[in-house]
C-alpha cells in the first residue's frame, strides 16, 4: 500500500447503534480490526445516538491485528473493500465479515 487512498473502503455497515454508521455506511476516518478472542471486531465501534465521523467520508481499513487473515499482509488489509456488520457470537458488537482465516 502506498496511500490511504489505496486503503480498503468499508463498503457497508449493518450495525445500526453505532455513531460512525450513517445510513449503512460508515464515516469514521478509518476503522480497526481488532484481534479480541475468535472474532474480527471492528475496534472502531462506538453505541452512542450521536452521529460522528465526516460526513463526506466513506471508511477505510486503518488497521488489522488479524494477521491469520488472508487478506491481511503486513497487519494491512488488503481485501477489495470489507463489510461490517453482526458477528457469529455478537448481535451487539460487529465484526469484519471479510475476515477469512488462511
Amino acid at each position: 500500500m502506498s496511500s490511504v487512498l489505496d486503503m480498503p473502503e468499508v463498503a457497508e455497515c449493518s450495525i445500526d447503534g453505532c455513531g460512525y454508521n450513517h445510513d449503512h455506511g460508515c464515516h469514521a476516518g478509518a476503522v480497526t480490526i481488532a484481534a479480541h478472542g475468535g472474532d474480527a471486531e471492528c475496534a472502531t465501534f462506538i453505541p452512542l445516538s450521536t452521529k460522528g465521523g465526516l460526513d463526506k467520508v466513506i471508511a477505510h481499513v486503518g488497521a488489522c491485528q488479524r494477521g491469520e487473515c488472508r487478506h491481511n499482509e503486513s497487519l494491512e488489509c488488503h481485501a477489495d473493500s470489507i463489510r461490517v456488520g453482526a458477528g457469529p457470537s455478537s448481535e451487539a458488537h460487529p465484526d469484519c465479515l471479510t475476515y477469512a482465516p488462511r
